[in-house]
This record gives structure tokens, sequence and C-alpha cells, in this order.
């Protein structure tokens, strides 16, 4: 198993926890948090390979996407109280989850011939779509269009990628690198409660 294919599957194991914890804490059943979950866990992938026009979708042709995000519901399901203990832990799962979508995504638009810019971009709705419809489902302001540092982290990621490609940095170091950027500039902003410029 490469580090690719390793983190494509851990990112859809943190985002299905993700999913699974936002509409859990809304006293939801085991159903409409494992639907949440699945959404949360493809929604931002499956939009990408839409728009790229490529086919099948990642989670129809590979059944261990589909392991992976059953393996996350039951991970929120079976143990809430560890979950519940620790600190922040939806907002962990999501920032480990938007930091590995982003880079998986600029790395398979980049596989399809795209242009650099349009890897960057379809690296960030790769990572903030399924949270996106997360937040919709659950009935919050997507989190996107909050005072968070969220898509602009990711952008920033995908950008760094790019760069660090074009230049020949080994591909697993550029991937560790890049995504490591991502979820640090989340925590940071997150801890500062530094947010980008309001218009007006």
């Amino acid at each position: 198993m490469d580090l690719q294919y390793a983190l494509e599957l851990t990112g859809t194991f943190v985002f299905a926890i993700s999913g699974a914890l936002a509409i859990r804490e809304k006293e939801h059943d085991l159903f409409g948090a494992g639907f949440t979950g699945f959404i949360t866990a493809i929604g931002g992938g499956t939009l990408r390979d839409i728009l790229l026009d490529s086919h099948p979708l990642v989670w129809i042709g590979d059944i261990y996407f589909l392991y992976s995000i059953l393996a996350g519901i039951l991970t929120a399901f079976l143990f809430p109280g560890i979950l519940s203990r620790l600190r922040k832990t939806f907002f962990l799962f999501d920032t480990l989850g938007i930091g590995f979508f982003t880079v998986l995504g600029v790395e398979k638009a980049l596989s399809l011939g795209v242009r650099p810019e349009i890897a960057a971009i379809m690296g960030m709705f790769s990572a903030v779509m399924g949270g996106v419809i997360r937040d919709t489902l659950t009935n919050e302001i997507p989190i996107l269009f909050r005072k968070e540092v969220y898509a602009s982290a990711c952008l920033a990621g995908a950008i760094l990628y790019l760069i660090l490609d074009y230049y020949g940095l080994e591909r697993n170091y550029n991937m560790l690198i890049s995504m490591s950027l991502i979820i640090s500039i989340r925590m940071i902003a997150m801890k500062y409660k530094l947010s980008l410029p309001r218009l007006g």
C-alpha cells in the first residue's frame, strides 16, 4: 500500500467520523449519523471526479473506501466516551480530513492532465465540499461561510504542493509537508482566533 492510497483511506475514515459526530450530537439515530458520515466522506471527492469527468467515482471503483466510511461511522458510535473526552475532537478530525483531501485532490487532478491552477482549485473542492454538505444537512451555517480560516488554508497547501512538485521534491515528502501546512494554518488560526478580512 503506497502513501497516497493509505492517506486516501485515512482521509475518508476521519471525514466519516467528522460527519457522524456532527449529527450524533443532535441525538439522531445510527442511520442518520451514518448517512451524514457517508456524504461527508465522499462529497468532496465525488464533486471533484464529476468536474474532472473521472469515472468510476473513486468510492464506487474501490470497495475499501466504503469499508473506511463504515469504520469511521462505527468508531463515532462505539467510542463516544473516548471521543467526547478529547478536546475539540470534531475540529481535529475535520482538520485532518481537509489536509488529506486537499493534497489528494491536487494529485488526482494533475494525474488527469489539468493545468496546475485548476488542480489547486480541485484540491480545495475535494477538501471543503464534504464539510459544506455536512453542515447543510445538520442545519448549520456551512463552515466555508464562517469567519474561520478554512478553504484558504487548503488553497495555501495546494499551492505549496504545486511549487514543491515543480522543483522536484520527492512525492511522499511533498504530500506530508503540504498536508502539514494546511493542518498547521488551521490549528494556529483557531488557537489565536485569526480570520481573513471581511468585505465592507
